[in-house]
């Protein structure tokens, strides 16, 4: 475990004053009922809130408190919490009980709370500056990205059309085209008194991106 630890340590390039945190930050409740890093995941929770918090206000002095709301969602959110745990290969330092070894389904929950009480080890043992160092560090392309606004074309088009009609935009999927490994997907959206537009996409969900940013083109919004 000894060498797991100074491994990981290279890596999220900070060292532990006192290992055993780091060690519990990596211990799930099937490995130790009683000794795991839970009440770590909770306090990384609130430490990494409150650093993103700080950088978008300052990064962002101008921007409208909804779309900082928006920007702070994805930067703290599960998927990129375990984007940035795949990154640094987490899943190969936590300590496991046999239950949960062969739970795929569970790797990556598992691995995202773990780098929350990863935030949370460093905060204890050495305060705000080192695991403000150490968020910024490995969130920064995150916060890179979210010089763009964050409301995407589908979401801005569902806003619309609630308050306008009272009406969700009705998306129809009608055709998948081109080979396996790179497939084409075409949808179709409309609102009420708009015509039916077509996106194309590589995925379902990109086509309905496409489709509503093309309607919302039309609409001039």
């Amino acid at each position: 475990m000894e060498k797991k630890i100074k491994d990981l340590e290279k890596i999220i390039k900070y060292n532990f004053k006192k290992s055993s945190l780091l060690e519990k930050a990596l211990t799930h409740k099937s490995f130790n009922n009683i000794i795991n890093n839970e009440k770590l995941e909770f306090l990384g929770d609130r430490v990494l809130g409150l650093v993103i918090s700080e950088k978008l206000l300052s990064k962002f002095p101008d921007e409208k408190e909804g779309i900082i709301d928006k920007k702070f969602a994805n930067l703290v959110n599960k998927k990129t919490c375990l984007l940035i745990a795949k990154k640094i290969n987490l899943k190969r330092f936590i300590l496991l009980g046999s239950s949960h070894k062969k739970l795929e389904r569970s790797a990556d929950k598992i691995s995202s709370d773990c780098l929350e009480a990863i935030v949370g080890a460093i905060y204890l043992d050495g305060g705000l500056k080192s695991v403000e160092r150490f968020i910024l560090n490995f969130w920064d392309e995150y916060l890179l990205k979210s010089t763009i606004t964050l409301i995407d074309s589908k979401t801005k088009l569902q806003e619309f059309s609630l308050k306008k009609f009272k009406e969700l935009p009705k998306y129809i999927f009608f055709k998948k085209s081109g080979p396996q490994h790179r497939p084409l997907f075409k949808t179709e959206v409309q609102i009420p008194n708009s015509k039916k537009i077509v996106g194309i996409g590589s995925s379902k969900k990109n086509a309905q991106q496409n489709a509503a940013a093309k309607l919302l083109k039309i609409l001039n919004l």
